[in-house]
């Protein structure tokens, strides 16, 4: 292996890790500003967004992390989308914090987080299409194509 490809795998293996190690960590009282959970006992489905004032909200799943950021105004009316620095989910193989704008999310899998159906974060497309056929997930989607509405289906059971 070349010297240059050999960095560039370096590179691509310790920068989600890097990034990673920089999103802050929920602490013991913080509550989910959707559900009300204590984010903290579910550290395996913990989501991030963090802000220019160096505020974070934490989230017991990724499922109230986007009914949070469709609806800003409900949940942080002093918050703008503008103002967003990062947005964080774990993933689910590592456990690692990974750029949401970035994951592959799974729907419809036998997997439940701490609300119940969720959507599980994975930090490729290839881990994506192996949770699917592991856990009989149903969809696979990229952050932006999460609506509105499907966090609020999936309370309901619909994929």
């Amino acid at each position: 292996m070349s010297r240059r490809a050999f960095l560039i795998l370096l590179v691509a293996f310790w920068a989600p890790l890097a990034v990673a190690q920089n999103v802050p960590r929920p602490g013991a009282k913080d509550l989910c500003p959707v559900c009300g959970m204590l984010v903290s006992k579910y550290p395996n489905w913990v989501a991030v967004v963090t802000w220019k004032d160096g505020h974070a909200h934490f989230f017991d799943g990724a499922k109230d992390m986007f009914k949070f950021l469709h609806d800003l105004p409900k949940y942080a009316p002093n918050h703008r989308k503008e103002d967003i620095t990062g947005i964080y989910v774990t993933d689910f193989y590592n456990l690692e914090r990974i750029d949401a704008r970035k994951a592959v999310f799974v729907t419809g899998s036998d997997v439940l987080g701490p609300m119940g159906h969720e959507l599980v974060p994975l930090a490729s497309q290839v881990d994506a299409t192996d949770f699917s056929k592991d856990h009989k997930g149903k969809r696979t989607l990229r952050f932006e194509q999460v609506t509105p509405d499907l966090p609020v289906a999936l309370d309901s059971g619909k994929f």
